[in-house]
């Protein structure tokens, strides 16, 4: 009895519903190798590389365009949002999987549009699921929770690379789309029963926690690095493939055990109480979400200029409204657009530069590692720098941009070997970006609709992507290219025919451009820096430890009654 007791207590616990989450986004980053395989959409369909940025660019609209999630999720349990993100992966990948093997007519380009845009939003599904659900439930270690889930995103296209060598021991790019199709939904299938909002009473080593489960992701982390280093050194057969694929599940899992431990030890700590103070401490607990048929959508409109305090809660449209929300819209838009257009055209700047294929190969495998390491530094540093000294979120938000303008000047002017520097760079200030970004929302506007601002602050990544990927990089791109083609006599190409171009001069203007827009967006989050001093030189988590001290004080009456 007492074990079924417990395994009750796990399954509906507020750590196995972390690890649930963590689970579910180990599989939900695609979109970051879609470099592995946009060679065989290339190639398959002969496109021009415009083209193929307009269909990056489409990858990057669903992926970020998220705030339809959040609406969805200010009138659902996270559970639902999951389950239709599970069935929009499938849709648009098996879709996407079907034109290339042929089992399909060939798909018009605004077909491809479509079905990756549908595929990569279901990203936003799983994040929005996942990640806000437990952001709400840790709320006094938000830096620290989105440090370790977005790092967990980030890490998802080397572990997917890894499995699906494992499963199908090959590296055509058709089975790696298949395998996307599939898995993620299976995971998030298995998972999202246990993925609800709990307002529950802070822990006192709840941060011990979070960096126990630091620790096992970088072991995680160590691994991928090396098995992708031995990978392009050596070649695998099928049961090395297999093996390696093993230990990449038994590492994905290994958080469960620091979760039974810790939730064992909360669970006997409860039985002190009697089954009345249990009735109590449980009334404490409480989905957070806000009954649709209670909103007063008028109020809310003639509301929408009248600004509460930086912290506390604000409506979506005083959010929109917002001086503060337009600076970090707009900063984010440089910035992550400028580092997305760095890891979208990775694989064809190397061929550019004269890269050989393995090289390649790796810059895009280890972007994800790297992307990792950007999410889970950021995260976790910047909630200490701020929990001891007050170090305000937004300056280590300028200072990651500034750092990513090296990396993209590298690109520009192609030094020799440079590729290696710039896309550990652009993988890590890519990552970084994210859990400062949506820490800083959730700080400024509070956590009632942090579902809906979450996902408004990701609105930015793919409007930069369109303007500096499509617009810039795509289209002077083509233009040397033709240039080159020109010098070769030939005037005019043949519909279909791909269009590669080759040497420095293919990227360079691009990323000058990229290098001075990128610029201009940490002078623009210097600006939140300023605006925002006095509110981060205060103690901005106050509310949520008063709130979890009145919960304590609650269990050490009922015990001291008992």
């Amino acid at each position: 009895m007492s074990i079924a007791n417990f395994s009750l207590h796990l399954l509906t616990s507020r750590w196995y519903m972390a690890f649930s989450s963590l689970m579910i986004l180990f599989m939900s980053g695609a979109t970051f190798i879609f470099g592995l395989y946009s060679g065989d959409i290339k190639s398959k369909f002969g496109y021009d590389q415009t083209t193929l940025n307009l269909i990056s660019f489409f990858k990057d609209l669903g992926g970020n365009l998220a705030i339809i999630s959040g609406l969805i999720m200010e009138i659902v349990p996270p559970r639902a949002i999951l389950a239709i993100g599970a069935i929009l992966n499938f849709f648009g990948y098996f879709m996407i999987w079907l034109g290339v093997t042929g089992r399909i007519s060939k798909p018009h380009v605004w077909q491809m549009c479509l079905y990756i845009c549908i595929g990569a939003n279901s990203q936003s599904f799983a994040n929005t699921g996942g990640t806000v659900t437990c952001v709400k439930n840790f709320p006094a270690n938000r830096g620290i929770v989105l440090g370790l889930l977005k790092g967990a995103v980030g890490l998802s296209g080397a572990i997917m690379t890894q499995l699906y060598l494992g499963f199908y021991g090959d590296k055509k790019g058709e089975s790696l789309i298949l395998l996307v199709a599939w898995l993620p939904v299976l995971v998030s299938c298995i998972f999202l029963p246990s993925i609800r909002i709990m307002k529950v009473i802070q822990q006192e080593n709840d941060v011990k926690m979070f960096f126990n489960l630091l620790f096992v992701s970088l072991g995680l982390a160590i691994f991928l690095l090396i098995m992708i280093i031995i990978q392009k050194k050596f070649t695998f057969n099928r049961v090395e493939y297999v093996l390696s694929g093993v230990v990449v599940l038994v590492l994905i899992f290994s958080p469960l055990v620091l979760v039974i431990r810790e939730e064992f030890n909360i669970w006997k700590s409860k039985k002190g109480l009697v089954s009345s103070d249990i009735s109590q401490l449980n009334a404490s607990i409480q989905v957070e979400n806000p009954p649709s048929s209670k909103t007063n959508w008028s109020l809310c409109f003639k509301s929408a200029f009248n600004q509460p305090e930086r912290g506390e809660d604000h409506t979506i449209l005083q959010a929109f409204f917002n001086i503060d929300m337009l600076i970090l819209f707009v900063a984010t838009t440089f910035g992550v657009g400028g580092t997305l257009t760095s890891i979208d055209n990775l694989g064809q700047i190397g061929k550019a530069l004269g890269y050989p294929d393995s090289s390649i190969s790796t810059f895009v495998s280890l972007v994800s590692i790297w992307n990792y390491l950007g999410r889970v530094s950021s995260g976790f540093a910047s909630e200490i720098l701020l929990s001891k000294y007050n170090f305000p979120r937004p300056l280590m938000l300028t200072l990651v941009l500034l750092l990513s303008c090296i990396g993209h000047l590298l690109i520009a002017f192609g030094v020799r070997n440079s590729l290696y520097v710039s896309s550990v760079l652009m993988g890590f200030c890519f990552g970084a970006q994210w859990p400062l970004i949506l820490s800083i929302i959730s700080e400024l506007f509070g956590l009632k609709y942090y579902a809906t601002l979450y996902n408004f602050g990701s609105v930015a990544s793919p409007i930069g992507g369109y303007i500096l990927n499509v617009r810039v990089a795509g289209h002077l791109y083509d233009k040397e290219a033709l240039k080159q083609l020109e010098a070769k006599g030939i005037f005019t190409r043949k519909i279909g025919e791909v269009l590669n171009c080759v040497g420095v001069q293919c990227y360079k203007q691009a990323f000058l451009i990229i290098s001075g827009a990128t610029f201009v967006g940490s002078i623009v989050s210097l600006i939140l820096v300023l605006r925002t001093r006095k509110f981060y030189a205060t103690d901005i988590y106050k509310k949520f430890k008063q709130e979890s001290q009145v919960i304590q004080d609650t269990i050490v009456t009922s015990r001291e009654n008992n």
